[in-house]
């Protein structure tokens, strides 16, 4: 799933990720001393003339700004902020080289900031009469460069001009939020190093600080707010040059890494969704809007994995994200968008979805080869062998790898189908989080276990560090077999948490609580189990099934407000009418809660995505069609319907008819 960590939890991710690493280079160092020095391959000899040129290329890294910011009234009030995290972007140039080795160039970027909402908070002032907030949505620059190229090596610096993207929010005593948009001009300066790393890729680390002029903004309430900051960013950056004449090459060769030791692939994803008025006599806090409606997401992606030594790889996963779920997420158990996120993003949002290392020892015998994808480098390995995985990444990434019903940027977009609805997955409000897993691979079988971190609470970001007292260990066997010779898997998976979590029954049992579940919340253990089936019919056509279920007693933690659900569907090839990479999809799900889940919610509680105030429980039933037409090898376009009967358990409202346009590219 794509849903989608405050600035003190940075320290705590890089913490974790250097454990991983640590383990990972004990593990290989020795196997990576027999390859011999021809594995460490030179950069190749570089003329300066190799510089000149467009490039196109992306970057993240970290970013610190300092805010000074006033406002108006009796009396005003003044402060200063400090901000920062994690950033993302892209940038895009050209060179030009002189006979010395003096470069010349032109270079803009775009940037923006990391998925945790305090990280693009400016400034933030309270009086009486107003409490503004002033948010940074991008940030961009214009730049000239001057360097010397020296082989494959660039030093440079770089001034120009630079602007940002911001919105102001101002919350009057009576709840309303007036609410401006403004783009604020200034400069930036800074210096890097670039390193040619192979014939038309370059690695770079810069460092950039940007100054922008002072914003003065007048709300209609008459509240005046001026404010004024700066931003220090350290960025490493990778781009990929076109060549002295400027000509694009083809997609194949413009990803081709040059090189057998690391990948590069991509996807973007655009889902349009909505649905027309649906019968509601009552709406809560957490309905589905009855009105007509529609919203958009686009992610944008990047997957860079690299072999390190003979079974070592580490792979990188950097992603952009925008938009919103229907009714800002919320609404639906089986909620209709994968890649609907538990946080809306206007504008595009950066996120280190997955930065983890793999290890893998083979133990001999037959081997099987391994297809280059997002998430595998390309290779063969031994079908006996055990996998060692750490960092971050999605549980799922590892469990229940259903080859019908798994990717919602591809084939089912409903949450009750391309994933276990009653899993209650450990994760952040986007869908990942830290964690270790090992697997025992065989031609028949494999057993897979995990140990993840949980939130600190309930639908958070931030991790409960209390390791290994918290967390959620998950084990799963697989079976292979073939039924009348056509291949199926049988899945089992059992799952234990131990998390910061409210009861149900309690806060029922407790008036004076008001059904204010936090209360009642401390370390709680919730466990449940998944049955997944999934078997071809023959070459085109195959058949999938799970069954999922959860103890129901305390509050769902990171997915979605599901307790049991039966899914079941089927995946249709269009090769029978000449359209073979063409794939039709049905499926449906029917959800449940459990006896103290339904009784909390019928009481007007409200639950992860659910909570109309009243219930007139049902279960909760999904059917969903769709067709994905394949334009190219790299582009599919997807017509998708969703039917959704008793939408979060309510028979007084509904049903719904969710309509869904998707447009998928990867390479």
């Amino acid at each position: 799933m794509s849903w989608r960590l405050p600035a003190g939890s940075i320290g705590k991710s890089a913490r974790i990720v250097a454990v991983a690493f640590g383990a990972c280079v004990l593990a290989g160092q020795a196997r990576a001393a027999d390859l011999g020095t021809d594995f460490y391959r030179k950069a190749p000899p570089y003329i300066r003339s190799g510089w000149a040129g467009p490039y196109l290329g992306v970057h993240a890294g970290f970013g610190l700004g300092g805010s000074q910011a006033a406002l108006s009234g009796v009396p005003p009030v003044r402060g200063s902020h400090t901000f920062g995290g994690m950033i993302g972007g892209i940038q895009a140039g050209t060179n030009i080289v002189m006979p010395s080795g003096l470069l010349l160039g032109i270079e803009a970027d775009f940037s923006f900031p990391s998925s945790i909402d305090s990280n693009s908070t400016i400034s933030a002032l309270g009086t009486a009469a107003s409490t503004v907030t002033e948010k940074l949505d991008y940030s961009g620059t214009a730049r000239a460069r001057i360097g010397y190229t020296a082989g494959p090596w660039l030093a440079y610096a770089t001034a120009g001009f630079a602007w940002a993207g911001e919105r102001f929010f101002n919350v009057l005593p009576s709840g309303a939020v007036e609410k401006r948009l403004g783009i604020r001009p200034g400069w930036a300066a800074g210096a890097g190093i670039e390193y040619a790393f192979a014939p038309h890729w370059t690695a770079r680390v810069e460092y950039l600080y940007s100054r922008f002029n002072q914003a003065d903004i007048r709300f209609g309430s008459g509240a005046q707010y001026r404010s004024n900051f700066d931003v220090q960013s350290l960025r490493l950056g990778l781009s990929r040059r076109f060549g002295a004449d400027g000509d694009v090459p083809a997609l194949a060769t413009l990803t081709d890494p040059e090189s057998g030791r690391w990948e590069i692939h991509g996807q973007t994803t655009y889902i349009q969704q909505g649905y027309p008025a649906f019968r509601a006599p009552y709406t809560g806090t957490n309905s589905l809007t009855p009105a007509p409606q529609t919203q958009q997401t686009w992610s944008n992606s990047l997957y860079l994995n690299a072999r390190l030594w003979d079974g070592g790889e580490v792979y990188f996963n950097p992603e952009l994200l925008q938009g919103f779920g229907l009714s800002d997420t919320v609404g639906l158990a089986g909620f209709s968008s994968g890649e609907a996120q538990k946080s809306n993003f206007p504008y595009p949002h950066y996120s280190t979805s997955r930065l983890f290392m793999r290890q893998t020892f083979g133990f001999g015998g037959e081997q099987e080869k391994l297809e280059s994808g997002p998430s595998q480098l390309a290779g063969k390995e031994d079908i006996a062998r055990l996998t060692l995985q750490f960092g971050k990444f999605a549980v799922t990434d590892v469990f229940d790898g259903n080859a019908y019903a798994k990717d919602a940027r591809k084939d089912f977009m409903n949450w009750a189908l391309w994933a276990p609805g009653a899993f209650d997955y450990a994760a952040n409000r986007l869908g990942a989080t830290y964690g270790a897993t090992a697997e025992l691979n065989q031609k028949r079988w494999a057993l897979r276990g995990g140990y993840f971190l949980v939130g600190d609470e309930p639908n958070a970001n931030n991790f409960d560090m209390r390791l290994p007292r918290r967390g959620q260990y998950v084990v799963e066997l697989e079976t292979r077999f073939n039924l009348f010779s056509q291949p199926g898997r049988l899945r089992a998976i059992g799952w234990l948490s131990n998390a910061y979590s409210g009861s149900y029954r309690e806060t029922l049992n407790a008036p004076a609580l008001n059904l204010d579940i936090a209360r009642t919340r401390r370390g709680r253990v919730k466990y449940g189990y998944v049955l997944s089936l999934e078997q071809a019919l023959s070459d085109d056509i195959g058949l999938f099934g799970r069954w999922s279920w959860n103890d129901g007693k305390t509050e769902i933690m990171s997915f979605t407000d599901i307790d049991a659900s039966l899914a079941l569907g089927t995946s249709i090839k269009g090769t029978r009418w000449g359209r073979p990479d063409d794939v039709i999809g049905i499926g449906g799900a029917v959800n449940a809660l459990s006896r103290d889940h339904r009784d909390f919610i019928a009481a007007g509680g409200l639950g992860v995505l659910v909570g109309d105030g009243r219930l007139n429980y049902r279960k909760e039933r999904i059917l969903e069609a769709y067709y994905a037409y394949a334009i190219n090898k790299q582009l599919t376009m997807t017509a998708d319907y969703q039917f959704v009967a008793n939408p979060a358990y309510n028979a007084d409202r509904g049903p719904v008819s969710i309509f869904s346009a998707r447009l998928h590219g990867e390479f």
